[in-house]
């Protein structure tokens, strides 16, 4: 039988959405906020021959500059301010959700509530400072060695660029935090999903471009097509796949004889745990050696020599070692990070508190330790099915031999896909959410209205 909730959920319409004002102004102000994280993205940083930038780019292949290009909404292609886009504060958040595991300060500091929350927060933003002005370092280095990029190549250049890009970056966080608080769904995720949806009818047009040019053949693009519509497909199933563990909490009498509570109820435990947390870390692994290559090579003649060189050959992008580094990085961050999302100790402790059990599991440890079998098989699946997902688009470039361009075999699999279904899943979500407290709060007038005219 539904729940109320779910009866709600089923009778909503257009009239509520239409009653629900709050709503409006919170769906206004996140597309007002995408409108302006747009615009940003065709702003480019100063000092710039966007001419000869472009054509480097254009003819520079995959690897890095392509990867940042599809987070940041074509951003990098035009060297905009925001060409870092928000990747700097996820891998300081990630970073930072590892050591609250690992370091007892900061382990104490997320038990202490609201305020530590708000310190851990604070250190992820001064982290953030650190890996943007990192990475605007080796990007601005980078444009340095591309011939004609420049306009003044120099010290100045390098510290404008570091600024702007660093700036940027900061701008859009802040943004992403007052899209989570007065908008509608998560505004960092939001962001990232805005910049790959907008690239994404550019990719499909390249790729029917290509049909016509005789680069692509027939069978080729609709295997693409298929490809496309099977893994949005395999996504949606796998990432609202639960496993329901039944949840029982005992009969209780009270004084009068009356008894209440006996109700059961259901634990879900995601397939992908994890979410994309994994193969953005993974990704941003890969992609190091990449951005210290230019800090480290004094010149651009020096690319493909020496060690530097070696190690960039061997991992470059779309090289076996390259496609086997990440399949198994992100199957170890899968169940690196799971635990930090999903602590059967504290879920069995929970249960335990409230008199709830899981049926012929006794509670406490043996609840914990059933909770943590669980979960690893599930992990397992998760990883795999993320692992191909991610890695699939990166052996259609391999197998292919550059018949499809990076920019169209990254957009049609593997993280922006993953990326695009599970940040639309999760707003349409909190929608509902919305939606269906604004139901609850009209039944809760009618009510008080009826008591009244008692």
């Amino acid at each position: 039988m539904a729940s109320a909730s779910e009866q709600l959920a089923a009778n909503m319409n257009l009239g509520v959405f239409a009653k629900a004002k709050e709503l409006q102004h919170r769906l206004l102000f996140t597309l007002g906020i995408l409108i302006i994280y747009r615009l940003g993205t065709f702003v480019p940083i100063p000092g710039m021959d966007m001419a000869a930038f472009q054509t480097a780019f254009s003819s520079g292949g995959g690897g890095l500059l392509t990867r940042l290009n599809m987070f940041a909404g074509g951003a990098v292609e035009r060297m905009a301010i925001f060409a870092l886009n928000v990747m700097p504060y996820i891998s300081a958040s990630i970073i930072m959700t590892l050591m609250k595991g690992s370091i007892p300060s900061l382990k104490e500091l997320d038990k202490d509530g609201e305020q530590g929350r708000k310190q851990i927060n604070q250190y992820t933003r001064y982290l953030t400072v650190f890996l943007a002005a990192f990475q605007a370092f080796g990007i601005a280095r980078a444009l340095q060695g591309t011939p004609g990029a420049v306009i003044n190549p120099g010290l100045f250049f390098q510290a404008s660029t570091v600024i702007t890009l660093v700036g940027g970056t900061m701008f859009l966080m802040w943004m992403g935090e007052q899209v989570t608080a007065r908008g509608v769904g998560n505004g960092v995720s939001l962001i990232i999903f805005a910049g790959i949806v907008a690239e994404l009818p550019k990719a499909i047009f390249q790729a029917f471009e290509l049909n016509q040019q005789g680069t692509v053949s027939e069978l080729l693009l609709l295997f693409l097509i298929v490809l496309f519509v099977g893994l949005s497909m395999l996504i949606v199933y796998v990432e609202r796949a639960q496993r329901r563990l039944l949840v029982q909490y005992p009969k209780r009498q009270m004084a009068g004889g009356k008894t209440f509570g006996g109700e059961s109820s259901f634990m879900p435990l995601k397939l992908n745990t994890a979410g994309v947390i994994p193969p953005i870390f993974a990704s941003s692994l890969l992609l190091l050696p990449a951005t210290l290559g230019p800090i480290l090579m004094n010149n651009s003649a020096e690319e493909g020599t020496g060690i530097v060189g070696t190690i960039l050959a061997f991992i470059s992008y779309g090289s076996p070692l390259y496609l086997t580094l990440y399949a198994i990085l992100i199957i170890f961050f899968c169940y690196f990070y799971v635990p930090y999302v999903f602590k059967p100790d504290d879920v069995a402790d929970n249960l335990r508190k409230n008199g709830g059990f899981l049926p012929g599991i006794r509670p406490g440890k043996r609840t914990a330790d059933y909770l943590s079998y669980v979960l690893s098989r599930l992990t397992f699946i998760g990883a795999v099915y993320v692992a191909f997902v991610c890695v699939l688009p990166e052996l259609i470039i391999a197998r292919q031999g550059g018949a499809i361009p990076p920019s169209v075999a990254m957009l049609i699999g593997g993280m922006s896909l993953l990326i695009i279904v599970s940040v639309t899943l999760d707003t349409v979500a909190q929608i509902q959410s919305h939606l269906v407290a604004h139901q609850y709060e009209g039944l809760i007038k009618k009510s008080r209205m009826r008591r009244r005219n008692r």
